[in-house]
This record gives C-alpha cells, sequence and structure tokens, in this order.
C-alpha cells in the first residue's frame, strides 16, 4: 500500500505552522482550513450511531450554516478498528472555532440530535474524537468533490507524511507547491481532494492529503504511473529533496450513502 520513496527536502523558505495560519487569515489569501474528526466507534449495534447522526441530522445543520461539502467515510484498510471519518471545509478560521456554538445554538440539531449529543456514561455514542486542522496547500487551495462514479466502487484513499523535523515538513509541502509534485498527482491520475498542513492535530509535524479513484484497479495503476512518470524521477532525483518524510500512514476509504464527497 505504501509508496516507500521517502522523499525529501526542497530549497524554499520555511515557514512556521503559525506563521502558516497567519498567512491564510489575509483577505486575499482563498485557502480553506480543513476540520478532519476522526470518530473511533464502538461495536456492534452501536457502532452505526455516529454515522446516523451525520446523515439525520449534523449534515443538514451544516448545510443551514452554509459549511460544506461534508465527506464521511468508513475505513476500509486502516486501523483494525471501528472509525469513521469527517471532513469538514471551513472558508475561515473563524468558523473553525465557532461552528460547535453555532450547531448547538441551532435548534433543530439540539433537538433532533439530543439523544446522540447528550449520550450517558452507561450508553456513549462513541468511545472517543480526534481533531485535526490543516491549512490547505497553495496549489491546491480548496477541496475538490469528485465527479460520479459508482458508489459501490469508489474510494478514497488518505495518507499522512511525517517529518521529523519542522523544516523539512515545510521544504515536503514546497515540494509539492513549487516543486510541482501535485501537477504530477494530477497528470497520473492520482486525483487529489485535498493536501493539508496540519496546524493542530496528532503526528506533528505532517501533511495529509486525500486522492479519489474510481475504484482499486484505478488507484493501483495510477500509482504504476506515477512511480514511472519521468517528471516523478526527474523531480525525486533533484539532489535538494532528500530525507523530509520519516514516516507514512495510509488508509483506504469508501464514502458513506449521504457522503456529500
Amino acid at each position: 500500500m505504501q509508496r516507500r520513496t521517502f522523499i525529501a527536502a526542497s530549497g524554499a523558505a520555511v515557514t512556521l505552522p503559525l506563521q502558516t495560519l497567519g498567512r491564510a487569515t489575509n483577505a486575499t489569501d482563498n485557502r480553506q482550513y480543513l476540520e478532519l474528526i476522526t470518530y473511533h466507534t464502538r461495536v456492534g449495534d452501536a457502532r452505526d450511531r455516529v454515522a446516523e447522526f451525520y446523515r439525520t441530522v449534523a449534515l443538514p445543520a451544516y448545510q443551514r450554516l452554509g459549511v460544506g461539502p461534508i465527506g464521511v467515510f468508513n475505513t476500509v484498510f486502516g486501523p483494525n478498528a471501528p472509525s469513521l471519518h469527517v471532513l469538514v471545509p471551513h472558508d475561515t478560521l473563524e468558523s473553525t472555532v465557532t461552528i460547535q456554538s453555532q450547531l448547538l445554538a441551532e435548534p433543530t440539531y439540539s433537538t433532533e440530535g439530543a439523544a446522540f449529543l447528550g449520550a450517558q456514561l452507561s450508553d456513549p455514542a462513541y468511545v472517543r474524537q480526534e481533531r485535526q486542522l490543516m491549512v490547505a496547500f497553495t496549489d491546491m487551495p480548496r477541496v475538490e468533490a469528485p465527479g460520479p462514479a459508482a458508489a459501490e466502487s469508489r474510494i478514497f484513499e488518505f495518507r499522512i507524511y511525517e517529518s521529523h523535523s519542522v523544516v523539512a515538513g515545510q521544504k515536503k509541502i514546497a515540494m509539492f507547491n513549487e516543486g510541482g509534485e501535485i501537477a504530477i498527482f494530477r497528470k497520473t491520475g492520482l486525483t487529489p481532494v485535498f493536501f493539508g498542513e496540519t496546524i493542530f492535530g496528532p503526528r506533528m509535524p505532517n501533511l495529509t492529503y486525500m486522492l479519489t479513484f474510481e475504484n482499486m484497479d484505478a488507484r493501483d495503476r495510477a500509482w504504476d504511473r506515477f512511480r514511472v512518470d519521468p517528471d516523478w524521477l526527474a523531480l525525486r532525483a533533484n539532489p535538494i529533496y532528500r530525507d523530509t518524510v520519516s514516516a507514512i500512514t495510509d488508509f483506504i476509504l469508501r464514502p458513506t450513502p449521504f457522503s456529500e464527497i
């Protein structure tokens, strides 16, 4: 599953994550903030409670607030534990900070979601949730929802690239942007949904991105094309791109029937 070539460094200027955060608040910058919520769900009959809450309560509330499209994904290949991943794109930093209070102020959300939101200790709605906040890359500033595909075959690949230092992480981001790796992805059929620099969350420093494919065969063919693409081979051979990625985590996800992405 993993692309094992751990790639490397760029000579671009290094910018700390919080400086990136401040830069992205500028009114002329159209980069989105990407909130990733991972629910570790229960087993058995309670496993689908989170998904049902999003289907019937949360997604309609986000729509009323003008936030979206929202992606809701189940894990196909990844950690051997039940989980649900929710991707929420925000147009402003303020939205990421205030969205929970806005949702709770929604009478319909609070009323229809009461059993989930106020679950008892004896019957929790989920085991725990983890949140990650990212700012989109300059060369892909907004989430790109894919076109139609057969619902039963559409997959998403979710990848986390950790770096051993902030400097190395910023250089790897530069490789995707100025280095042109995003363009090589597109050319070879690795269709991106988003690229994000993690500002707050686990496994930092890291960048996180999501790709989409019509099915697993299409995914494998695209990665095969990428590995031998002459532009990619030239990019990875550049000596300034070296030793920026220390670990890769790879998930295969499938959208829920109601996911907006």
